[in-house]
């Protein structure tokens, strides 16, 4: 078995959650105005879950996705993630994390245009795998298992917009994270690539068991989901299950 399927079949929502929120509040300052972007949020995610954060702009969901991204602190409340609390820590820290156990996907892709897709895959390993050559070989694989073993040494001009998602999907996974974290990831494309992004995303969920959350728009994406959070005013509204 390669090291690409080493967690394959690991899909577990039992036992401690991934995410612990208790009473979150993210508060901004624009000026003299004063903006409650999150509201006590308590929240608890399980490992191997597909979440779907839904509501209108300005319900918090951005907010809430860059705070289990990691990608910032609340004003006040805690973030467990794995057992440890985020909000203390430093912003050494909180980059390790970010690098070494959540991957992200964008709805721009956020590709290197000077790189080949296989590039863009390999350098996300830098911080964790020293070896070139392994980091290569692992490019390779998580290419293929997105179906782009075909096109590793395409730059991103020559690839389409699904293709280029699916590069941005398998370096999300690039070094084999808890959590991928995906913000509006079918916004840039057609309806029938975004069903096959699903479809991907829900297969890639099961051979590797990562907890996948996703910020979207899009009922279709979102009534893939196996949890729906949705957001009003800074709070969850309702928490269903399909």
């Amino acid at each position: 078995m390669t090291e690409v399927m080493a967690n394959e079949g690991t899909t577990n929502v039992a036992g401690p959650p991934l995410y612990e929120l208790r009473g979150v509040t993210r508060v901004y300052s624009k000026g003299n105005v004063v903006v409650n972007a999150l509201r006590g949020i308590d929240l608890d995610l399980a490992r191997g879950e597909t979440i779907a954060l839904e509501g209108p702009s300005g319900s918090g969901k951005t907010t809430l996705l860059q705070l289990l991204g990691a990608l910032d602190i609340p004003t006040a409340g805690q973030i467990r993630f794995g057992g440890r609390s985020l909000e203390n820590e430093s912003d050494k820290v909180l980059t390790e994390i970010r690098s070494k156990e959540i991957g992200f996907v964008f709805q721009q892709f956020n590709l290197i245009p000077t790189l080949t897709a296989d590039e863009n895959v390999a350098i996300a390993m830098v911080p964790r795998e020293p070896s070139r050559e392994k980091r290569a070989a692992r490019a390779q694989e998580l290419l293929a298992q997105v179906g782009l073993e075909h096109r590793l040494g395409h730059l991103p001009s020559r690839l389409s917009g699904g293709e280029q998602q699916r590069v941005a999907i398998a370096r999300a996974l690039a070094n084999a994270p808890e959590v991928v974290i995906a913000d509006e990831p079918t916004g840039n494309l057609d309806s029938s690539n975004a069903k096959e992004f699903m479809a991907l995303l829900h297969d890639l969920q099961e051979r590797f068991g990562v907890t996948i959350i996703i910020a979207t728009h899009d009922e279709e994406v979102a009534s893939h989901a196996q949890r729906r959070l949705r957001l009003r005013d800074g709070s969850i509204i309702s928490d269903t299950k399909n």
